[in-house]
């Protein structure tokens, strides 16, 4: 089974300061049985490497090093997102408070019946209220997300 892969969890792999064993067991976990992201994703992790170079969190090299990860990650990008822009993305926004962005992700988890990862405490907050389960790695402890 897939799962939709959010930003926070996707630029924690970037970032060893960010990195936990949850986040660790996503992208294990997807390096076997892949994962779907909305149509922001590359931009949404594009900007972030950039305001780490910025920053000095991230050199070119590595920066390029993490862009070739994902590459060779099974990451499906939706092509429907911009489409659900002005509809149901602004209409999530709206009722739950939360960014167009962040509402691309809970779009698609709702579309395609996917569970979420993130470690966002707003999205997963959404994702509770919406019943969209949040993805654990086989065999982890859920804290209030399922295995699958």
């Amino acid at each position: 089974m897939s799962v939709v892969v959010d930003a926070s969890v996707t630029m924690a792999w970037c970032f060893g300061d960010e990195a936990t064993a949850y986040t660790e067991a996503v992208l294990d976990y997807i390096r076997d049985s892949g994962s779907v992201v909305p149509g922001i994703w590359p931009l949404e992790v594009a900007n972030t490497l950039l305001i780490g170079e910025r920053r000095g969190r991230l050199t070119v090299v590595k920066t390029a090093l993490f862009i070739d990860l994902l590459r060779d990650l099974p990451v499906a990008v939706d092509d429907q997102t911009i489409g659900n822009a002005w509809g149901s993305i602004t209409a999530l926004g709206r009722q739950y408070a939360i960014t167009a962005y962040d509402a691309c992700y809970v779009d698609l988890a709702i579309r395609r019946r996917l569970p979420l990862a993130t470690v966002d405490n707003r999205m997963t907050d959404v994702a509770s209220q919406l019943g969209i389960p949040l993805f654990a790695p086989p065999g982890s402890a859920t804290n209030g997300r399922i295995d699958v």
